[in-house]
């Protein structure tokens, strides 16, 4: 009796993390088409993309309170406080038979997440360089880092020093 009524509780759980599986697959994909569209200058399909995301994470917070309920009533059946509940603990509760699928989710998640922070990771990367990037070209095109490159004659007007020019002369 006891052994049913932790399945039936891991059961729910494994639904909760099967969901989060899918979750951060779609993360994953998410990530991916955004580097290609950073890539692509796709501003428009961008937006479309981060919108949908968006979206998208009302469902993943619904489901994790569902988990946290689940981990509660976990946490009560075995006797722990919720911040114990692992899945190692919950598989150290259960028969020897119902311990593989805690397993494989639990490896499965592992390989996700390392996955995801990879991808992440190297998003992070594409934006930082495409970033310093427009940077130093705003500052060749508008001669920004170059700060004692013009001098005032006694008339107060300014005066490029020569060999200092810029990509662009902004007077009109």
């Amino acid at each position: 009796m006891v052994v049913l009524e932790i399945e039936k509780k891991v059961d729910k759980m494994l639904v909760c993390l099967d969901k989060d599986v899918k979750q951060i697959q779609q993360n994953l994909s998410y990530l991916n088409e955004m580097r290609s569209l950073i890539i692509k200058r796709d501003d428009v399909a961008l937006g479309k993309l981060l919108q949908k995301a968006q979206e998208e994470s009302e469902a993943y917070k619904e489901n994790e309170t569902n988990r946290q309920s689940i981990r509660q009533e976990l946490a009560d059946f075995l006797g722990c406080s919720i911040e114990e509940i692992t899945l190692s603990k919950v598989e150290e509760s259960l028969p020897e038979i119902s311990r593989n699928k805690i397993i494989e989710i639990r490896e499965n998640l592992r390989s996700l997440i390392g996955e995801f922070r990879r991808e992440y990771a190297s998003t992070v990367m594409l934006v930082s360089e495409c970033d310093r990037f427009n940077k130093l070209l705003l500052r060749s095109i508008f001669d920004i880092s170059k700060t004692g490159s013009f001098s005032y004659d006694s008339r107060g007007t300014t005066r490029r020093h020569d060999g200092e020019a810029a990509l662009m002369n902004m007077k009109f």
